[in-house]
């Protein structure tokens, strides 16, 4: 009996103490994950006090941040990560010299807008030479992303291209009607739920998205067009040819003026420190605390919990359809 009655004290105890740590938690906050921390310079090789900044552009271009696992900070998204970098290279006196290395299939059509429109407003403000080195694959939001940048070189095995515009749903109506569920949605104007999931779309509601895909595509024209135009003297009529969303090889696009040049990554920062007039140069790149790149050919920024691509591309057009509403429009060679 008495075993019983101090295990019964026990519990009332417990029950007591739970409240008590309930108000201790609500007036001191403590962080069970790791914070970002800022980028830090990482030296990869050379010397001298002129330096080459090596920025990464890998993987599927959004907003959306990256976590890379149990126990580790998420990191910020392709879009942050420029911002944040080109911020910190502008403030160094001695960056004499940007190349954004790229390796994604592209991504969201206004993810890739800005990290162009941050490229072109650094090079106004530090008046340096940035070139584009496409590694990998570097096709339609990657290759738009290129285009602000003084050259284009890639790597002989290259892909890149795949210009157009891709927007994609998923018709789940069926699939609800075998399962016995049926949604019900009330709108203000027959076009408020415009390419829902729910339901077939319309002729007229196709007609209105093909509309926006063939403005958003004019852009992506325009854009090339311009970059193009001046380093390969490609014409508006040429380059409609070579914009039905195909990718070509680094010799094809070397070809058809897609890009400068086709070159080992090596060669494309001897080129810039042959374009600078100097012989020694440190080329650095920007890297969390806890992050490590030995050399040029380091992958690296982060990993997405151990994600494909594919799984990241899924992901997002799930993300399209539930809970958040709306249609995805992509940058994105998705073969």
């Amino acid at each position: 009996m008495k075993e019983k009655g101090k295990e019964k004290g026990k519990n009332l105890s417990f029950l007591f103490l739970v409240p008590f740590l309930f108000m201790l938690a609500s007036c001191v906050h403590i962080s069970v994950s790791p914070q970002t921390k800022p980028l830090q310079e990482k030296l990869i090789e050379g010397q001298g006090r002129p330096k080459i900044l090596l920025l990464d552009l890998d993987g599927v271009i959004s907003f959306s941040g990256k976590k890379a696992g149990i126990g580790a900070a998420s990191q910020p998204s392709p879009v942050a990560y420029f911002k944040e970098a080109l911020v910190k290279a502008q403030a160094d006196k001695n960056i004499a010299g940007l190349i954004i290395r790229i390796d994604s299939p592209g991504g969201g059509v206004t993810a890739s807008d800005v990290i162009y429109h941050e490229i072109m407003a650094f090079k106004k403000k530090k008046d340096v030479p940035v070139y584009a080195y496409i590694m990998d694959v570097g096709a339609s939001g990657g290759y738009y992303v290129a285009q602000a940048a003084d050259r284009i070189i890639a790597s002989p095995t290259a892909l890149t291209g795949s210009i157009g515009v891709i927007a994609m749903k998923f018709d789940i109506q069926g699939l609800m009607s075998k399962v016995g569920v049926r949604e019900e949605t009330y709108k203000s104007g027959p076009e408020k739920d415009f390419w829902s999931p729910f339901r077939p779309s319309t002729p007229q509601e196709k007609q209105m998205l093909q509309g926006i895909i063939n403005n958003l595509f004019a852009r992506f024209l325009d854009i090339v067009g311009k970059n193009r135009q001046k380093n390969a003297k490609l014409s508006r009529q040429q380059l409609m040819a070579l914009a039905d969303g195909r990718i070509f090889t680094a010799d094809q696009a070397l070809k058809d003026g897609l890009i400068d040049r086709e070159a080992y990554l090596d060669d494309a920062i001897g080129s810039m420190k042959k374009s600078l007039g100097i012989e020694k140069a440190r080329v650095v790149t920007y890297l969390r605390p806890s992050e490590f790149k030995p050399t040029v050919y380091s992958t690296a920024l982060f990993e997405t919990e151990g994600k494909t691509a594919d799984q990241e591309l899924f992901s997002l057009y799930m993300g399209s359809l539930w809970p958040k509403p709306g249609v995805e429009f992509m940058y994105l060679w998705n073969p």
